[in-house]
């Protein structure tokens, strides 16, 4: 708030004409004084070459995969670190990239928020009227309309479950752990995704190369766990999901089950724009800080069979691995 400075004359003031000039020269410096307090302050600017960069803190409200009634508003905050060498300010911007936007806006200004400092960045969705799960993804941007990177990833993203919806509990990346028996078969699929064997191969040989590293074992390949896996691939391109629940429901055991796979088995599923290789989503699973059972699965000891899926759609890739014993 700009400091405004007055002078008041006074209503006795000397009858004597010569004094009465000195209120004047007083008020002409006080006036003075206050164009001097509202002067605008210099505007931050950022040194050349000076970096962009964030780390994800916390989710201060909605944790993935929390439960709303259909059409419910609910505020959701994230909390970051400026790692960059720039200072934020309300130029630097959130933008909604993809997803269910919930009612987001295109762009929401970021305050001012020098290098390691925090910020919590809020938005206003709102839940859809149907039951399934959903997620919106969203980057930071500087002036110039880059992509801030933040950790490993590039977005920050909210997933909720709305209605009856039954995805298990996951972070943007879902982990393996637990999973549920129940569901129908394998979901219908109606987009015109693509796939790619190298990136399914590349990703089982990478996933071995890690275990051999470890003096572990590679895993076996099936048949049926692939098929498993890339009929959940297809599905996460064609409906945007990042959990382990299909659009219809399914989960991971009730897949392998409509693939005739008998045994037990978890699951890791990763998707991102722009499509990564093989080799890169093992190295994202195997390094991955939020979720330990990525890693875990990569590594296990319960699981000696495995299956991977790929499917591409709209610039985003989607992988599957699906870890099962007999």
């Amino acid at each position: 708030m700009a400091l405004i400075l007055s002078a008041c004359g006074d209503a006795t003031a000397t009858t004597e004409a010569s004094a009465t000039i000195v209120p004047s020269r007083e008020a002409t410096a006080t006036i003075a004084s206050s164009r001097e307090v509202t002067t605008t302050p210099n505007p931050i600017v950022n040194p050349a070459g000076c970096t962009d960069s964030a780390a994800f803190l916390n989710d201060v409200t909605v944790p993935d995969n929390t439960n709303f009634a259909q059409g419910v508003t609910f505020n959701k905050v994230w909390q970051v670190r400026n790692t960059g060498t720039c200072t934020w300010t309300e130029d630097y911007t959130m933008v909604f990239v993809s997803g269910e936007r919930m009612g987001a806006p295109d762009s929401i200004p970021l305050s001012v928020t020098k290098p390691d400092e925090t910020l919590n960045i809020a938005v206003d969705l709102t839940a859809p009227n149907k039951g399934a799960v959903f997620r919106a993804d969203f980057e930071l941007r500087n002036p110039a309309g880059e992509t801030i990177p933040i950790d490993k990833e590039t977005t920050l993203w909210v997933i909720i479950k709305v209605g009856t919806a039954t995805a298990d509990s996951a972070s943007g990346s879902a982990g393996g752990g637990a999973v549920d028996s129940s569901g129908p078969e394998f979901a219908t699929i109606t987009c015109a995704f693509t796939s790619d064997p190298a990136n399914i191969d590349a990703a089982v040989a990478a996933i071995n190369a890690l275990r051999a590293q470890n003096g572990l074992p590679a895993l076996t390949v099936s048949a049926q766990l692939t098929q498993a896996a890339q009929a959940h691939s297809n599905d996460m391109a064609c409906n945007s999901l990042f959990v382990h629940n299909g659009s219809n429901g399914s989960t991971p055991q009730s897949r392998a089950a409509a693939a005739g796979y008998a045994g037990s088995v978890t699951e890791n599923v990763y998707g991102h724009n722009p499509a990564p290789t093989g080799q890169e989503v093992v190295a994202w699973w195997a390094t991955d800080q939020t979720d330990p059972r990525h890693r875990q699965n990569l590594l296990t000891t319960k699981y000696p069979e495995i299956g991977v899926g790929y499917s591409t759609f709209n610039s985003f890739g989607y992988y599957v691995a699906v870890f099962g014993t007999p």
